[in-house]
């Protein structure tokens, strides 16, 4: 892999090994697994998870009906996972393995999807052309990643400048860079996305820095009844608008390999 210099297998070994209360790390809020939803029908579908980390959107495919592979190059991810398919009582394939080399021949998945992958690579597009080849014609790709315009972006790079930044270097993403990069790999573009951060950076940011002097917040506050319907009304339709991705925490792209054409 083609990665920086500070940014090593090491670190995410050590990332799962002391994220194993896999109850105290954040879910994505199911956003993945709904816009996969909204594009395929999953049931009976062979899917991979690259990148899987602890693998929970993978879990709530195989409840939708579908066949799970989940890829990483940590074995610890892969640990975690284990362990989440033995107390769920579920099959779901594991396979230590590179992003950027994946085992598989062409046009053999239905649907490959990663959060939080693109960002920690110098070359995000040469991930993006393996899930290209290996997905059937037909098929879609989902990437969620960063989105640059952010105060996560600049505490992060502050952070990353004084090598303090647990990944070492990582980068992110405008709406514009993500769909440019899918279709330099071929895909038609299907949909794109974005999504605030809940709760949001500061509350987290704050909660990890009580963390280190022994308080403990909970993992998501108790939100206000009034204004948090409120707030989810206004956000349905700011969403909308264009000037919406230039706030959301996260973006992403589902792009599909049209049935006509081959590599």
């Amino acid at each position: 892999m083609d990665l920086k210099s500070q940014h090593s297998k090491k670190v995410w070994e050590d990332f799962w090994q002391e994220k194993q209360q896999i109850e105290e790390v954040y879910s994505n809020s199911d956003r993945i697994i709904k816009q996969i939803q909204q594009t395929v029908d999953v049931k009976g579908m062979l899917i991979m998870e690259v990148g899987a980390g602890s693998g929970r959107d993978s879990f709530k495919l195989i409840d939708a009906g579908a066949q799970v592979i989940t890829l990483d190059y940590a074995e610890s991810s892969l640990g975690v996972i284990k362990k989440l398919a033995q107390k769920y009582g579920v099959s779901i394939f594991l396979i230590r393995g590179d992003a950027f080399h994946l085992p598989f021949k062409d046009n053999v998945l239905d649907v490959v999807f990663h959060q939080g992958l693109l960002e920690h690579f110098e070359n995000p597009q040469d991930i993006l052309a393996e899930n290209y080849r290996v997905i059937k014609p037909g098929g879609i790709t989902l990437a969620d990643v960063p989105q640059r315009y952010h105060p996560y972006t600049v505490v992060k790079h502050v952070l990353i400048w004084m090598n303090k930044w647990f990944a070492g270097w990582e980068t992110e993403f405008s709406k514009g860079q993500l769909e440019k990069m899918f279709l330099g790999c071929g895909f038609h573009l299907q949909r794109i996305y974005g999504e605030w951060m809940r709760p949001s950076f500061f509350y987290r940011a704050f909660r990890e820095a009580l963390k280190k002097v022994g308080v403990h917040l909970p993992l998501y506050p108790k939100g206000i009844p009034g204004l948090s319907k409120l707030r989810h009304r206004c956000g349905k339709y700011f969403k909308k608008t264009g000037i919406a991705y230039y706030t959301f925490m996260d973006i992403g792209v589902i792009g599909l390999k049209k049935k006509h054409e081959k590599m």
